[in-house]
């Protein structure tokens, strides 16, 4: 008798979970994936530093965001737009018309290896970067935006 009663909560349970599932697709937060115009590049020091920044950085520090399949799929889309919206205001690459106070801290937070996350290398491994690519982006971010003298220019956009 116990294994009978088991055996149908768990599958009482499991269509409540596929019902859930399939309820949550309906909340529209994070399904609307049309990237805003750029407005204005950012002016890199080089078009390698250009291109390894497109590489790690943009998909969240950008308006040319990729959205894969899976980032229409709830809940996890929800989690992406809310990185995606969080990237964007703290540094966003294609709105440099606007003030960009973060720029001046980018070389930094890459060094200390806080960007790319690991949770996002791990669905993107074009944006893992070798330690000299790390060491050429650094150098090319401090380059580009780096310091006070060069925060002082970034914030005079406003």
């Amino acid at each position: 008798m116990r294994t009978k009663t088991l055996k149908r909560l768990l599958r009482v349970g499991a269509v409540g979970l596929l019902i859930v599932a399939v309820a949550i697709q309906l909340v529209p937060y994070g399904r609307d994936h049309t990237n805003p115009p750029v407005t204005m590049e950012a002016s890199f020091d080089s078009a390698a530093t250009r291109e390894l920044a497109r590489r790690a950085c943009y998909d969240c520090h950008s308006n040319e965001t990729e959205w894969p399949w899976y980032t229409h799929v709830a809940p996890v889309s929800w989690l992406i737009q809310d990185h995606v919206d969080e990237g964007r205001a703290e540094l966003n690459f294609s709105e440099w018309d606007k003030p960009q106070p973060e720029a001046h801290e980018a070389a930094e937070v890459l060094a200390e290896g806080e960007m790319p996350p690991w949770s996002y290398t791990l669905g993107h491994p074009e944006a893992q970067l070798t330690e000299a690519e790390t060491r050429q982006l650094t150098a090319g971010l401090s380059a580009s935006f780096g310091g006070e003298k060069n925060a002082e220019r970034v914030d005079e956009h406003d």
